[in-house]
């Protein structure tokens, strides 16, 4: 019997891609409201009620009111907003981090998000083995395709040619950083400088690592043997050899559709720049989201990816 899901919010970037590609897979039954009814509380909760799963691709407090009016049902949510990822009594969607056997068996997912993913996944493993210290004032600069902020940021780039960069989140204190301090095994949240570049999907995350964040007598080369150990089952996180280091990490305006996540450590001694590359719709949203879901319902995880 396939598994009912149902995609709420399935009219934005992210719910559109997880639509797109469920559509062809007999594992699944989409339940799919009408046009006028997707933002209809009493339809939404009808539709919850009868799905095995629900995706929430919404904003924040949306999400927050589709849990409530999932109370008394027993459909299972991944939530793709910001909404739940550090809340009590949901699980962190990051099955590399985390752990596929905890994702397999919980009702309540909530998937990471796109810069999070390539900042936990470069320095969870290396804090959890003492090579970097947790309390280190981490920065990290990031870049973004404009698809990651949604229908309006993607109008404003496709409308106005000239822009070519745009830095925000300058007041600190972004959204992010709870999960990534927590998932990282931080003290102290990091320095979070995000951008926005013309290119519509793909992303950057470039971590700097001086010689004083180093625990006890590590080099760059201690870091790159701890992430091949990390991720050496996963078909989804690749680590690159130092050998084969690019001279240069580009972003291409019209690169194509990924689930991978890339990670790379530069670097010699006791200084390295620790950068992740992603696809900041696939691993950074849908991906992910798809991943999480094959997972919960026993299916093989890389089913239906991009990779």
């Amino acid at each position: 019997m396939a598994v009912r899901v149902f995609i709420d919010g399935a009219a934005g970037t992210t719910g559109l891609e997880i639509r797109d590609r469920l559509k062809g897979r007999d594992e699944f039954e989409l339940l799919v409201l009408p046009d006028d009814q997707r933002k209809n509380a009493k339809a939404r909760k009808d539709a919850l009620h009868a799905a095995d799963i629900a995706i929430l691709c919404l904003p924040d407090d949306a999400a927050r009111e589709t849990v409530a009016l999932a109370e008394g049902s027993q459909v299972r949510i991944i939530d793709a907003s910001s909404a739940h990822r550090v809340a009590e009594g949901w699980t962190y969607g990051f099955p590399e981090i985390i752990g596929h056997s905890r994702i397999r068996k919980v009702r309540l997912v909530s998937n990471p998000g796109c810069y999070p993913t390539g900042f936990i996944a470069l320095l969870a493993p290396l804090v959890d083995e003492g090579l970097l210290r947790s309390d280190w004032p981490f920065t990290v600069n990031a870049v973004s395709g404009y698809s990651g902020g949604g229908n309006a940021l993607i109008d404003r780039f496709e409308a106005d040619k000239t822009l070519a960069f745009r830095a925000y989140g300058l007041a600190l204190g972004h959204k992010h950083l709870a999960e990534m301090t927590r998932y990282s095994g931080l003290r102290h949240a990091p320095v979070f400088s995000p951008a926005v570049v013309p290119a519509y999907r793909g992303m950057v995350i470039d971590i700097p690592v001086p010689g004083q964040a180093f625990a006890g007598d590590t080099g760059a080369g201690n870091l790159h043997e701890v992430l091949e150990a990390a991720y050496e089952s996963s078909r989804v996180v690749r680590v690159h050899d130092c050998a084969d280091n690019p001279s240069e990490i580009i972003l291409n305006a019209d690169a194509p559709a990924s689930d991978a996540l890339d990670l790379y450590v530069f670097g010699e001694g006791q200084e390295a720049r620790l950068v992740a590359v992603l696809d900041n719709l696939g691993k950074g949203a849908s991906g992910a989201a798809i991943q999480n879901l094959n997972i919960m319902c026993g299916i093989a995880e890389t089913t239906g990816l991009r990779l």
